[in-house]
């Protein structure tokens, strides 16, 4: 999961993903989305994209910035995005939407005046062939 902050100019200015918090490995804290015990799940430990993002900016302030996100944000991420001054998130899935997580965020959303909408993309994938990377275009000699 992944957000990225950009300015009125559209420059990006904080980008995040979900990760563990710093001097926190990866390879000590789990994962796993479900587990006996809560502790045994990532859920207590991952910090959300939006928060890192947020959290690493490289500007002054995020007010009036712009937010792109992966999922819709949950309600903890809402309230991070409000005290933020960001003013509009636009996100690629809601698969959430009926979480009391989600509804929570989007009431959040409502009462602060944050824009919130779907991005939907001109097109459905993106094929990136690594192996033109090394090729050279044809060239006649004169």
């Amino acid at each position: 999961v992944g957000a990225c902050i950009v300015n009125s100019e559209n420059k990006i200015v904080g980008i995040g993903y979900n990760g563990m918090p710093n001097g926190c490995s990866d390879d000590v804290l789990p994962w796993t989305r479900a587990a006996a015990h809560r502790l045994d799940t990532k859920y207590p430990y991952v910090c959300h994209a939006e928060l890192n993002a947020i959290m690493n900016k490289n500007s002054a302030d995020v007010k009036g910035c712009s937010m792109y996100v992966a999922l819709f944000p949950c309600n903890e991420c809402a309230k991070l995005i409000i005290q933020a001054g960001i003013k509009e998130v636009i996100f690629m899935s809601d698969k959430y939407h009926d979480s009391i997580e989600m509804t929570a965020a989007r009431r959040m959303f409502d009462l602060a005046g944050i824009v919130y909408r779907e991005f939907k993309p001109k097109c459905n994938k993106i094929i990136i062939d690594f192996n033109s990377i090394n090729s050279r275009p044809s060239q006649k000699l004169l």
